[in-house]
């Protein structure tokens, strides 16, 4: 085959060029499927924890790993910026699929599915709505708030929300563990906030969403939801919906909606108050909302993204993804009941939703060293601060989250199991640290880990067991990878 300016390609390796194309990974790249392999059988055989993760459906990847992949495409349906865009009716299901997974009035409420994730959709928020260094206040991050509501320490700004808009946090009650709600709305009076955002990563209560929209009519802000964590239960109707008092409502969906990786804003259309005279003001947040996804802050859509949520959306409105809510409800008070059996404290004593935070204090240890421990053991977790903790790199916490098992068919008495299993973790965890120096490093802690002859056996003993366990129930998705 001959080229311009002398160049030619040989038959045979246009002929290998063409094989690669259809080549499965596994002959393909052999070095990053033997990567995803070793990654899918610690899915397998370890207990997921994470509160934030779960276990998508093979339908969802398959519609992830689509020929929609390979489509580029710009603005929105019936806006066709971009040659060969003739599936628009899939952008346009998603939608529709989104107002219905959540009972929503078309002529009330509008959807952007283009959202990358949970964080670029709060940000298209921000952008829309809160001017250039317009104020913000949400739940602070060492209280269970989200790095994108604003965070910032004492000396830095931590997320980008901090850097272009000012932001005041709100907290919790250090006793109780609870948001202290009197306090937010004396601060709000204060700090007069353009937006007030009713979200969470690290809170077991549910929010009351009725105090949020009083505290902000009274500073005429909007209230803006982030359900990201809890999206899945409320469109199972098992805790109680931000929709009937916010404006504005971002979520990811690969959380409790277990979807793919993305992100979905919804938006009040219509009216938005009447004054003493009777005139309108109307909600102006579709045309802000939709030009800060496309063009402010993103390109083209992810268009086999799209497809994932739209198959994630049909199977939220069945009877047994509700059946899946009810049960990641009743799971993860079963976790939180047998850890206090075993004498720990959970941070507002209990859970309304997904995830507990436990409280190492009382025991002496921290969510740091706990949580290698526990990796170690095949168990995946999350360190965090607690209420009243001094020190964020030394978080006092462990989130545990019941998602992810749920979805490979785990009920109340095996979650009994996985508390006895963290229990048997934290145990090895505070055995190590008595053997260090009480100022010891986390570092100090690792070595001891890996490298103690004996810590290692116990840490052996409970893998092999955690692995047993786990590996006896289906893992969702695709059969190989």
């Amino acid at each position: 085959m001959s080229l311009t300016k002398g160049h030619s390609v040989s038959k045979e390796t246009w002929d290998s060029h063409n094989q690669m194309m259809l080549d499965p990974l596994s002959v393909n790249d052999s070095e990053v499927f033997s990567i995803i392999k070793k990654e899918k059988h610690r899915q397998t055989y370890g207990l997921e924890l994470i509160a934030a993760e779960n276990y998508t459906s093979r339908a969802v990847l398959e519609a992830l790993g689509s020929c929609m992949h390979n489509k580029y495409s710009k603005g929105y349906p019936g806006e066709k910026h971009y040659g060969g865009t003739d599936f628009y009716e899939l952008e346009s299901l998603c939608q529709k699929r989104s107002l219905e997974t959540y009972g929503l009035d078309s002529e009330k409420w509008g959807v952007n599915v283009q959202p990358y994730s949970g964080s670029p959709a709060n940000f298209a928020v921000y952008t829309a709505v809160v001017e250039p260094h317009g104020r913000i206040m949400g739940l602070d991050l060492p209280d269970g708030g989200h790095m994108t509501h604003g965070f910032m320490t004492e000396k830095k700004k931590i997320s980008a929300t901090s850097i272009f808009f000012e932001s005041m946090p709100y907290k919790v009650n250090p006793d109780t563990g609870y948001i202290d709600y009197d306090r937010l709305q004396e601060n709000a009076k204060l700090f007069h906030p353009r937006l007030i955002i009713a979200g969470t990563s690290c809170y077991s209560r549910n929010l009351d969403y009725e105090r949020l929209r009083l505290i902000a009519n009274e500073n005429g802000a909007y209230l803006m939801g982030d359900m990201a964590h809890i999206g899945g239960l409320v469109a199972a109707g098992v805790v109680p919906s931000p929709f009937e008092y916010c404006d504005i409502i971002t979520t990811t969906t690969h959380k409790t909606l277990r979807g793919c990786r993305a992100g979905l804003i919804f938006f009040r259309k219509g009216v938005r108050s009447v004054d003493a005279e009777g005139k309108e003001t109307l909600y102006n947040l579709e045309s802000l909302i939709n030009m800060a996804v496309f063009n402010g802050l993103q390109g083209g859509p992810h268009n086999h993204a799209i497809a994932g949520i739209a198959v994630a959306l049909k199977q939220a409105m069945s009877p047994e993804f509700k059946a899946y809510q009810v049960q990641v409800l009743v799971n993860c008070k079963s976790l939180s009941s047998g850890l206090s059996d075993h004498g720990y404290k959970i941070v507002t004593g209990g859970s309304d939703n997904h995830l507990i935070l436990l409280d190492l204090r009382t025991k002496g240890t921290d969510g740091g060293r706990a949580e290698n421990v526990l990796e170690a053991c095949a168990i995946s977790c999350n360190k965090k601060t607690c209420p009243g903790d001094k020190n964020a790199l030394r978080p006092s916490g462990l989130r545990f989250g019941s998602p992810a098992l749920t979805s490979r068919g785990m009920m109340q008495e095996d979650f009994k199991k996985v508390a006895d299993f963290i229990h048997r973790g934290i145990e090895l965890t505070l055995e190590i640290q008595g053997s260090l120096d009480p100022e010891a490093p986390l570092k100090e802690f690792i070595t001891a880990l890996w490298q103690g002859e004996k810590f290692q056996q116990r840490v052996s003993e409970i893998k092999a067991e955690v692995e047993a366990f786990a590996g006896k129930f289906p893992m969702p998705g695709l059969p190989e990878l």
